[in-house]
């Protein structure tokens, strides 16, 4: 008896056969609603939008939809997915159902060939590209236009980023409507989310429903929200220390291992610091960890070898962890929508998680700094505007971010929403401006203030609210069929501590007003560095390594934070303004010193070499060798025949653009080699990426260094 053909076995057959290999359960069938979906792609190459809860099943609707359309002669399917852990566990996961998936990313730059020339012989069914590739002028110009003209299925995950209403909107999503309207009627289009409100799926379904040819009506699948596994509450404390208190005494009392959410990158860092200092197995997450120190974070907390991550909402959007036993929030997200999404991530797989938010009186202004930081206004997309225009030609961010007096993250953003709108665009050598006419949509951005100064009271009253929280956050997504859960604090009571002793309550406070900003160590190499002629991959030596360094400040932060941006500012034209460090600075930093937990004590003082701030670095080093009574070495010399950077691009980039730039001097190296213990106090203006500093630790430690210890006035982010 002969195999029947694909074209003979009915669809369902098929799909679910491919299910069971994706999930690897020989017994797997279809969650309600899934094969609906796969076959509206399939069979009807319909536009679609699927509204599920997390852990549904929506991956697998576009993956088994992606291996039926290849199956019948049809093109690649493309992914439009926002964050780099969904990335990673989308490949995975592809891959053990045999589907041939990559993905094109910032985390893998030195793969984006080979797997161009992949897609270029047929031979990927699945690429996953971030949205930010869409505005990559080599892969917009050049690739996107090839690979639109042969698409099979388009996906675009956590649709809710398309929406300007989204708690989570990105600009770079909206060049998707664009796309939509040059697919033809035959390709099959999905979008997908777990948080999405009615006003979001509005306006999701109208933008899916652009396009040159395509005139049916949207699929649309929405599945209830409630989530039985989540235990739910809300405990109000009266401080920071009071909070971070609470963690360190029931933080082991939670199940299994979790993820602590804090609002800011600096909460998430000094939360872990005072974690990890109590002995406990934390570690932090946010969007300043590199893309190889993320994947083995994520790796810890999947496999349990950490009790949990510290995270900002970097570690958010398809990180799968079936098994996640908490969530705790250090401060409450802006809207009931992101709140929903983050706790989303436990309790998918188990019967009981628990979810505990635990709010601070800082959280308005963080919620008002982020908002008007992500909101562009008439004068400053002026101001880019006709910088551009006066140029005449490309400028970087970097070369742009004097010129209009806007700092570097909210000015990369407006830039993205200004090219959206097609006032400018990104070439090889930064942003130049169109030309085209261009006006500020002032009731547009009026409406979506007034949508999110809502969302922020909904949230306000969830933190109050005395009717079941599941059912509070299950309406505030338009979900109105929840039933009480009978398992949260408003349900059934507190289920959680309220008690923190005065011993924690001390211990914490001294833990956050510890002098000095912590500078990590670099403990891993990035991917892809052979490709750039590097031979280094896996974990940095310990014998290779600087120890932990301090910082003055933070330039985000306040206080010291001020003080240093005046300085680093530079002048109106941006250039470096250099001087000898002054004295309140002096006293500042010898002040850090002094209350610094040394493990080694310096025994001498070395100074990096700067281009910028000559003056400021060598009067910093020795002046805190004098207060120090330590001599000072001298500074490490510049390679000439290594070019300076341009201080951008990844991290493999960045490594490379310092790799062999540092040069021990001869005298210094004496001084090293002929010196029993030699614990060196290295000394610099200001700390980005700590790649410079890595590499320059490196080649001390070569020379003889028996501890290189980091020290510089501010610190990015």
């Amino acid at each position: 008896m002969t195999e029947p053909s694909h074209s003979t076995v009915p669809l369902r057959s098929r799909a679910l056969e491919h299910l069971r290999e994706l999930t690897g359960n020989p017994a797997a069938d279809f969650h309600p609603g899934q094969f609906e979906a796969v076959s509206a792609l399939v069979e009807g190459h319909r536009r679609a939008l699927v509204v599920q809860r997390t852990g549904w099943g929506k991956s697998a609707v576009y993956f088994l939809s992606a291996l039926l359309m290849r199956a019948q002669g049809y093109g690649p399917t493309l992914i439009i997915s926002p964050l780099l852990a969904l990335m990673r566990d989308q490949v995975s996961a592809a891959r053990r159902a045999g589907v041939r998936a990559a993905a094109i990313s910032s985390a893998n730059p030195t793969e984006w060939a080979e797997i161009s020339a992949a897609l270029d012989r047929n031979e990927l069914d699945v690429l996953l590209v971030s949205p930010e590739r869409l505005n990559n002028p080599r892969f917009r110009d050049e690739q996107l236009p090839q690979l639109m003209s042969r698409l099979g299925l388009l996906v675009v995950d956590e649709a809710h980023c398309i929406s300007d209403w989204g708690h989570d909107f990105r600009p770079d999503y909206r060049r998707i409507k664009d796309m939509l309207g040059q697919l033809p009627d035959t390709v099959a289009v999905l979008a997908t989310t777990a948080t999405a409100n009615e006003r979001v799926i509005a306006d999701v379904r109208e933008q899916l429903g652009v396009g040159s040819g395509y005139r049916g009506e949207v699929f649309t699948l929405r599945g209830p929200l409630s989530r039985a596994s989540l235990r739910l509450g809300v405990l109000r404390l009266p401080s920071t220390a009071v909070r971070l208190a609470w963690l360190l005494e029931h933080l082991e009392e939670l199940p299994g291992s979790g993820i602590i959410y804090a609002l800011t990158i600096g909460a998430a860092e000094d939360t872990a610091r005072a974690l990890t200092d109590a002995g406990l197995r934390v570690a932090a997450y946010t969007g300043r960890t590199d893309a190889a120190e993320r994947e083995e974070l994520e790796t810890a907390l999947k496999e349990n070898q950490v009790k949990a991550l510290v995270a900002t909402s970097a570690l958010g959007m398809g990180f799968d962890k079936p098994d996640l036993g908490f969530v705790v929030h250090l401060g409450a997200p802006s809207s009931p929508v992101a709140y929903y999404q983050q706790v989303g991530r436990a309790g998918r797989a188990t019967d009981s998680a628990d979810v505990l938010l635990l709010p601070g009186r800082e959280d308005r202004d963080i919620w008002e700094y982020f908002a008007t930081s992500s909101m562009p206004t008439e004068e400053k997309a002026t101001a880019v505007l006709r910088a551009l225009a006066e140029h005449g030609g490309a400028l970087s961010v970097a070369a742009l971010e004097p010129r209009v007096n806007i700092k570097r993250s909210p000015l990369e953003l407006l830039l993205k929403v200004l090219a959206v709108d097609g006032a400018v665009e990104r070439v090889g050598g930064g942003w130049q401006a169109t030309g085209r006419p261009w006006t500020y949509d002032a009731p547009r951005y009026e409406r979506v203030s007034e949508a999110r100064s809502a969302e922020q009271q909904a949230m306000l009253d969830y933190q109050t609210t005395d009717e079941c929280r599941m059912q509070f956050l299950t309406r505030q997504l338009d979900d109105p069929t929840g039933e009480p859960c009978g398992r949260c604090d408003a349900c059934a009571g507190p289920w959680y501590p309220t008690d923190v002793r005065s011993e924690s309550s001390d211990a914490a406070e001294a833990a956050l007003h510890r002098a000095g900003v912590p500078l990590e160590p670099r403990a891993q190499w990035p991917t892809g560095m052979d490709r750039l002629g590097i031979p280094l991959k896996g974990k940095i030596p310990e014998a290779e390594r600087a120890e932990r360094g301090r910082a003055l400040a933070r330039l985000t932060d306040l206080g010291w934070g001020q003080r240093l941006r005046e300085i680093f500012h530079g002048d109106q034209n941006g250039a470096a303004v250099d001087s000898t460090v002054t004295s309140d600075l002096g006293r500042a930093s010898i002040s850090v010193l002094a209350q610094w937990d040394w493990q080694q004590r310096p025994t001498a003082v070395v100074a990096m070499p700067s281009v910028s701030r000559p003056r400021l670095v060598d009067s910093l080093a020795r002046g805190l060798a004098s207060a120090g009574h330590l001599p000072f070495w001298g500074s490490l010399e510049l390679n000439p025949d290594v070019p300076r950077g341009s201080h951008g691009g990844n991290s493999a980039y960045r490594l490379a653009e310092v790799w062999d730039r540092f040069v021990v001097a001869p005298d210094l190296a004496r001084q090293l080699a002929s010196t029993p213990r030699a614990n060196i106090l290295l000394v610099d203006d200001l700390v980005d990426s700590r790649w410079s500093l890595t590499v320059a630790a490196r080649q001390l430690r070569f020379a003889g260094a028996d501890a290189v210890l980091p020290f510089v006035l501010a610190a990015q982010g």
